[in-house]
């Protein structure tokens, strides 16, 4: 065989050269940093809010002024009755259980793509399972019976959230819709439970007789302070939820289908799965909510004892913008300001409806942030936020 000689002319292969990829600022800011986290982007996304809070503070000084009362007196009363001594501040973190909780339950539908606007009914669902479980069983030591009644309330209200993540799943009915009438059909259930075979019959309020001290979570600092282990408990569950959508494959699936479920489903990932393991994670979330307040604040169960808890927890999750670890702060404001109203109140003579207003401005202005920014001269945030839903059938 004749191999071809070393001066032969060789044939010149043409080299494509890839094409230009324009530099993306903040990938390449993300990317010298040693861990990965764009700080400038995270410290941005943390100013919004809390100019949002400042925003909305600014507006209720100008309500006040128009009614002629004090702002100084009104803000005052506020701050002294939400942090100003130890009892005040235990009072808010009191306060805050419940509302981490619901809060993480509205975030994590959140993270799928999902509006659960159902946390009140899964929050009742489990308070009522948390209950029964908590007066009806007996002669259990504390170390068993009372993480089986929290166990019981988080079932409660995870079997209340998967019903309508089935549905969605199954067959597309949204939600938003389904939530809502389950809402309606877990208090109107937990009301006619109460009132009538779980109905403690030697008092005059329609309530569940007192769950055993088996039962009960202790408090932290005693009974004066009312503070209980159900805050520590909400804490680790954050820290949990974080792990479970940042470090587990589940969490990866469920934030894939929430960000493009057609590419999710692409890609093998079940979206019927996904669906209904959010929703039932939410519930459980919300379940503990009720349960938190049951076993470690009320001790039993009044009827129509939620005061708005899982309708409170969207503003906490848009407040947080659906980050697990965000949640805490924006529970914390939540519990102070219905915490220091009482107060506030009393020094100035402002009605409570103020917190309300202020709370509802809070969300305007988390919700539609762009008035924020354009306040402030914020720079617009880049790409990839997280998808709070895709919308109606989406």
């Amino acid at each position: 065989m004749s191999t071809a000689p070393d001066d032969a002319p060789r044939k010149q292969v043409p080299v494509e050269t890839p094409p230009l990829v324009p530099i993306d600022p903040d990938r390449a800011l993300a990317a010298e940093s040693p861990t990965g986290i764009n700080w400038s982007n995270l410290l941005t996304e943390l100013l919004v809010p809390i100019l949002a809070i400042f925003t909305a503070l600014v507006i209720g000084a100008l309500i006040i002024l128009a009614t002629g009362a004090s702002v100084l007196s009104a803000y005052n009363g506020l701050f002294f009755g939400a942090v100003g001594s130890p009892l005040a501040l235990a009072n808010t973190l009191v306060e805050a259980p419940p509302y981490i909780f619901a809060g993480l339950a509205v975030a994590l539908g959140f993270k799928c793509g999902l509006f659960n606007i159902g946390v009140e009914g899964q929050l009742a669902m489990g308070a009522m399972c948390s209950a029964v479980v908590g007066y009806q069983v007996i002669g259990l030591p504390m170390l068993i019976h009372l993480p089986l009644a929290l166990l019981a309330g988080a079932l409660g209200g995870a079997v209340w959230g998967a019903i309508p993540g089935l549905l969605r799943a199954k067959t597309g009915a949204h939600e938003v819709i389904t939530t809502i009438m389950l809402n309606y059909i877990a208090i109107r259930l937990t009301d006619y439970l109460i009132k009538s075979p779980f109905r403690d019959r030697s008092s005059s309020a329609p309530r569940t007789p007192f769950i055993l001290p088996s039962a009960e979570l202790p408090y932290l600092f005693g009974a004066d302070y009312r503070l209980h282990a159900g805050f520590i408990l909400a804490l680790i569950m954050v820290f949990v939820i974080w792990w479970i959508l940042s470090k587990s494959t589940l969490g990866f699936e469920i934030r894939t289908v929430g960000a493009n479920p057609d590419a999710a489903q692409y890609a093998g990932m079940s979206i019927t799965r996904n669906f209904v393991l959010a929703m039932a994670l939410s519930g459980a979330l919300g379940g503990l909510a009720g349960a938190s307040q049951v076993l470690g604040l009320e001790h039993n169960l009044k009827a129509s004892f939620s005061a708005g808890y899982g309708f409170d927890s969207i503003a906490i999750a848009l407040l947080a913008k659906s980050s697990p670890i965000g949640i805490i702060p924006a529970a914390i404001f939540w519990g102070a300001l219905r915490n220091g109203a009482g107060l506030m109140q009393l020094q100035s003579g402002i009605s409570i409806s103020l917190i309300n207003i202020i709370q509802a401005l809070v969300i305007v202005f988390v919700a539609a942030d762009q008035i924020v920014r354009g306040i402030y001269r914020i720079r617009h945030r880049s790409a990839g936020q997280v998808v709070f839903t895709r919308g109606w059938g989406g």
